[in-house]
């Protein structure tokens, strides 16, 4: 997909799920077990139209329908992700559950000192839903047309550019990239990342690494050139554009985890059930279709694998923590 075809696409994106992504005769309804008992809530830690958002909304269509219950998505943005994570753990309910991705709360042991949850015993994975696209766009003011370039360029020039990071794993994966490459890059906060991303254009602002939907306006608009994604692998709307490890950078490859959480009071049988369902929905091409269309791919994964990835992030995380001299809080 080339970039006019994917803002095409991100701009008429619609919300409504769906029909094939599941069959009526569902494994909830053969169960003996009374489930869902009344209406389901997904709690995003995004204000709407966030990927993760939408992909919450995508599934949630599709389960109201499945599960002849309400599914309802609620958006509790702020506080690092700590209000809507504490909202569900505090409930300990097994009918409100945490749509997000999960580098939202890995690098929390490092950034906060009082939690109020532990991640493995409140917050248990359920289904690998899908990954926001993450990527490094740089100003055309600067004139590079590689990552490497643009390291060798920030390396002859200390503290003279400057970077729009994305809070969070991005942003400590970026200062992971600075400190492992010895670039010193000023961060500059916006409220507004898709206006921060857009000041490339200008040349106020050097290098952005967030989503790519974030990004998509300025490069659209010519004035940024994307450089790398940071996944293990390329993706499909860009095709042509390298993964940082191809590109020589490996210290930015960052996976953007994203899928459902519940409590513990969510039995294990349950998590299999919904997890089930949800994989389902993330692998129907048409919801496939909506995803790439805001930014994602899809990435359907049970339990098990969601689990297995979250805790290969979090010692990547741990490793850059040991790197940048940065010491646990919690």
């Amino acid at each position: 997909m080339d970039r006019r075809t994917f803002c095409a696409g991100f701009s008429a994106l619609t919300l409504t799920g769906a029909t094939g992504a599941l069959t009526a005769g569902s494994a909830l309804a053969q169960s003996g077990e009374a489930w869902p008992r009344r209406p389901v809530k997904f709690i995003v830690p995004f204000a709407p139209g966030a990927g993760a958002d939408i992909g919450a909304r995508l599934a949630a269509d599709v389960l109201t329908r499945k599960w002849g219950q309400a599914v309802i998505v609620e958006n509790r943005p702020g506080g690092d992700s700590l209000i809507a994570i504490r909202a569900v753990v505090g409930e300990n309910d097994d009918h409100q559950f945490l749509f997000s991705p999960a580098g939202n709360f890995t690098p929390h042991p490092w950034r906060h000192e009082k939690l109020g949850y532990v991640r493995e015993r409140d917050l248990l994975p359920i289904a690998r839903f899908s990954n926001t696209v993450l990527s490094v766009s740089v100003s055309n003011s600067l004139g590079v047309t590689t990552l490497k370039e643009f390291v060798e360029v920030a390396r002859k020039r200390p503290k003279e550019l400057n970077a729009v990071v994305v809070p969070g794993i991005t942003e400590f994966v970026w200062d992971g990239f600075t400190k492992a490459t010895g670039v010193d890059i000023t961060k500059v906060p916006f409220t507004n990342l898709v206006q921060g991303a857009g000041e490339m254009a200008t040349g106020r602002i050097h290098v952005t690494m967030s989503s790519l939907a974030i990004q998509q306006p300025v490069l659209q608009g010519g004035g940024a050139r994307l450089l790398a994604v940071t996944s293990r692998e390329r993706v499909s709307m860009v095709k042509d554009t390298p993964t940082a490890r191809e590109a020589g950078v490996p210290s930015l490859e960052v996976e953007g985890l994203v899928g459902l959480f519940g409590p513990r009071s969510v039995s294990a049988e349950l998590r299999k059930r919904i997890g089930d369902d949800v994989k389902a929905i993330a692998a129907d091409p048409a919801i496939a279709e909506k995803l790439v269309a805001s930014g994602q791919v899809p990435n359907p994964g049970g339990a098990d694998e969601f689990s297995e990835a979250i805790i290969a992030q979090e010692k990547q995380l741990a490793e850059i923590a040991k790197l940048v001299g940065l010491a646990r809080k919690d």
